[in-house]
């Protein structure tokens, strides 16, 4: 059982715990894509503990954290899951899916759920797929690596 709640990224074990599995979850994003500069693995603890972004964590039975979502309303009505990273030891038991349906429940009234990930990371795109997002554009952000921005509909 998983129980998801907000990060208090100025709890030092806290940080320390999500900066962690940040650098686990995005070392094997960028092994997938082939693109080493993704901005959360050139984040330090103290860049990360200033974010303006909103972390939850999902945590199992004995307070391990096994997956983290961020979110950002870049604009009104408009919230975008700025990172989602599950702890490879969780991977394929649903926690990024949870933390998903969880940021739906939490944000209900948003217009449209936003999210990037690269067109090579296959889990992720499932993911997303499978949550209700469809493909709204594509962007190389370096030669050969591409990011693709799903859009997903929300309360209106």
């Amino acid at each position: 059982m998983n129980t998801i709640y907000r990060l208090d990224l100025q709890d030092g074990d806290i940080l320390s715990e999500l900066w962690s599995l940040q650098h686990k979850a995005y070392r094997l994003e960028a092994e997938i894509i082939g693109f080493h500069e993704i901005p959360p693995l050139l984040e330090t603890r103290d860049m990360l503990s200033r974010s303006a972004e909103t972390f939850y964590g999902s945590f199992d039975d004995s307070g391990e954290l096994t997956g983290a979502v961020a979110v950002q309303e870049e604009a009104p009505g408009k919230l975008t899951v700025t990172r989602m990273m599950v702890n490879p030891d969780f991977f394929r038991q649903g926690v990024a899916g949870k933390l998903l349906e969880y940021i739906f429940e939490q944000y209900p009234d948003m217009e449209q759920y936003i999210v990037s990930t690269g067109k090579l990371n296959v889990p992720a795109v499932a993911l997303y797929t499978k949550h209700g997002f469809v493909p709204a554009g594509f962007e190389e952000v370096a030669p050969g690596v591409e990011l693709i921005e799903f859009h997903r509909s929300g309360r209106v």
